[in-house]
C-alpha cells in the first residue's frame, strides 16, 4: 500500500493513496498521523491495507491526491540515521583528494545521525541564508522506516523490521563539511533539513524490485529540468538494508518510526567511476560526485553548486514508467 502525511499541524494527517497516485482516503480513523501507526502498526496496519484496496478497487471513490499539499510521510522523527552504503561514492569523493579508502569501509558501513525534529516538504524551497561558500548540493538516496528493532539483531532478522520505503533528498552543504570533519565530532551545520518523497510504501508494492533489502530500480534526478542522473540503487549497493539497520542497531534498540538513509545512490561504469547521462552514462546523485570526476580526469571542479534560484527533482519510475513514490521538487531560496 501507499502512504502520505497531508500538511497539517506538526505530524501531519495520514491519507492512503492510490497507487497510480491520482485518488487518496483519508486514514484519520485510523490514526491520526504516520507516527502513531506505525506506534500500533500491528492493530491497524491491516485496516491501513483494507482501506487502500478499497480505494484501488473503487469500492470508495476518494479525493483528488495532490502532491503539493504532502509534508514529508514523516514530518518529525525520532531518529533519522544516514548510512554511506555506496562506497563507489566514497572512493571517488576520496580519490579527489588523494586519500585511500580504508579496507575496514568494504566491511563496516559509515554512518551519521542526522537532525530529525524539522524535515521539509517534499515541494518545500531548500533556504539557506547564503550561497557563496555553502557549496548547496543535493544528495538522491533510498530511505527505510523501522518498527522497534532489538539492540544486536542480524542483518537478515533486520529486513523484517522495515515497514515503508521513500526517497530523500539529504541536503549537504559541501563547503561547510570540511571544517566540522576537521573537528573531528562529525557533521553539523553542513547538513541541513532533509526532504522526503511525498509517498512511502509497503516493500510489497514494489514487488521483484525489491529483494534482499536493496531497491532495483533507477532513481532519477533532474537539476534545472535536465537529468543529472539515473543510477540503478540495487547496483553497486555494499550494504543493503538489513546491514545498515544492524549496524545502527549495534548498540542500541530502534524505536518505532526510525528513519534509515542509503546514502548517495552511485554506480561505476566500465569498471571506472561513471560518466554523465549526456556521455551515455547512468549520471550522478549529487553534484560532488561530478566534481570529483572533474578534479580527477582534469585537476579540478568545473560543474558548480547549487545556487538561489536552481532546481532539483528527484523521482522514482516503475517498470511500467509510473511515478512510485512522487516527486521530490524543490528550489534553492535565499532566507
Amino acid at each position: 500500500m501507499k502512504l502520505a502525511s497531508l500538511n497539517s499541524g506538526r505530524d501531519g494527517q495520514l491519507v492512503v493513496v492510490s497507487e497510480d497516485l491520482s485518488r487518496m482516503a483519508p486514514a484519520g480513523d485510523i490514526a491520526p498521523n504516520l507516527q502513531s501507526a506505525l506506534d500500533e502498526w500491528g492493530q491497524v496496519s491491516g485496516q491501513l491495507e483494507a482501506l487502500y484496496l478499497k480505494l484501488q478497487s473503487g469500492a470508495i471513490e476518494g479525493q483528488p491526491f495532490d502532491q503539493a499539499q504532502c509534508a514529508s510521510p514523516l514530518p518529525r522523527a525520532y531518529q533519522w540515521a544516514d548510512g554511506s552504503a555506496y562506497v563507489n561514492h566514497v572512493e571517488l569523493v576520496r580519490k579527489a583528494r588523494n586519500a585511500e579508502v580504508p579496507a575496514s569501509f568494504w566491511t563496516d558501513p559509515l554512518m551519521y545521525q542526522g537532525g530529525s525534529d524539522t524535515f521539509l516538504a517534499p515541494r518545500a524551497p531548500i533556504v539557506m541564508p547564503q550561497s557563496e561558500g555553502f557549496g548547496i548540493d543535493f544528495e538522491a538516496e533510498i530511505a527505510v522506516i523501522t518498527d522497534d528493532v532489538p539492540m544486536g539483531v542480524s542483518a537478515t532478522d533486520a529486513l523484517g523490521h522495515i515497514k515503508l520505503v521513500m526517497l530523500v533528498n539529504d541536503v549537504s552543504l559541501r563547503g561547510l563539511i570540511p571544517n566540522e570533519l576537521g573537528k573531528g565530532f562529525g557533521f553539523y551545520q553542513s547538513k541541513p533539513s532533509s526532504a522526503f518523497s511525498p509517498v512511502c510504501v509497503t516493500p510489497d508494492q514494489l514487488g521483484d524490485s525489491w529483494q534482499e533489502g536493496k531497491l532495483h530500480l533507477p532513481l532519477v534526478s533532474e537539476l534545472n529540468g535536465e537529468i543529472f542522473g539515473k543510477p540503478n540503487a540495487g547496483v553497486d549497493m555494499t550494504f543493503h538494508f538489513g546491514q545498515l539497520i544492524a549496524h545502527a542497531a549495534k548498540t542500541r534498540p530502534l524505536g518505532t518510526g526510525t528513519i534509515i538513509g542509503s546514502g548517495t545512490v552511485s554506480n561505476k561504469m566500465d569498471g571506472g567511476p561513471g560518466r554523465p547521462v549526456a556521455e551515455g552514462g547512468h549520471g550522478y546523485s549529487c553534484i560532488a560526485e561530478i566534481r570529483m570526476i572533474e578534479t580527477i580526469n582534469n585537476g579540478g571542479p568545473k560543474t558548480p553548486f547549487m545556487d538561489f534560484g536552481d532546481c532539483i527533482s528527484i523521482e522514482m519510475f516503475d517498470k511500467h514508467g509510473h511515478s512510485i513514490f512522487g516527486r521530490i521538487d524543490q528550489l534553492v531560496s535565499k532566507a
